[in-house]
């Protein structure tokens, strides 16, 4: 098999998902980088595999999109014959398996996180480089969540509410943002609840802790 060429496109990326009582907020960043060069200073890197389930993707763009084109359709056929919505557990395990079986082969890690029917409750699932999958009640990925580990973990609360968990989100991407060269651009959340899921967006005149904001 050849090799990618050098400099191949890839997520330098901050991700990151929070549960909260009857949901979950998804953010990411919007950088997609190739080598030092920043390919896509907007891309959406919330994808939706179903109505409720959101995934955040880190890793190489292509890889992470194929992953997400496949559980997609899955997920579809499944909850055809189940005659509902799938559970975010039997999201991540897809994304997971893909993962796991090709690791050699894929830069992949991604966050699956969404509302789940069978549990009437938000579900957040990490699926780092290797295929791991871990159920946690918040998670962070990409090479901007390197800088952001003490933030959250001093900023995290158990039991916050949507508006606590978007601003938290935020706040954590907005850290990341202004530290890791690989992360930038615009906030995209996505709050996902039993109602279906909400997007927001926030340009970088909006955030916190940017050079050219004062707070």
């Amino acid at each position: 098999m050849p090799e990618l060429k050098k400099g191949e496109v890839n997520l330098g990326t901050s991700i990151m998902a929070v549960k909260f009582d009857g949901g979950v907020v998804v953010g990411a960043d919007s950088r997609t980088s190739t080598g030092i060069y920043v390919a896509n200073r907007v891309s959406d890197k919330l994808t939706p595999l179903h109505d409720q389930i959101y995934c955040c993707r880190s890793g190489s763009a292509a890889d992470t999109q194929a992953i997400t084109d496949i559980v997609r359709m899955q997920l579809q056929q499944h909850s055809t014959e189940l005659g509902r919505s799938p559970s975010v557990k039997t999201a991540a395990a897809l994304v997971q398996r893909i993962c796991y079986e090709y690791k050699d082969q894929l830069m992949a890690g991604i966050i699956c996180a969404g509302f789940d029917e069978v549990k009437n409750d938000g579900s957040v699932y990490n699926i780092p480089l290797g295929g791991a999958c871990i159920e946690q009640p918040y998670s962070i990925g990409g090479s901007g969540s390197t800088y952001i580990y003490g933030f959250c973990d001093a900023n995290y609360e158990p039991n916050m509410n949507a508006e606590a968990c978007k601003d938290f989100v935020k706040r954590a991407l907005s850290h990341a943002m202004a530290r890791d060269g690989s992360s930038g651009g615009v906030i995209r959340l996505v709050t996902i609840t039993k109602n279906g899921a909400v997007r927001e967006f926030f340009s970088g005149a909006e955030l916190p802790y940017q050079s050219y904001n004062t707070y």
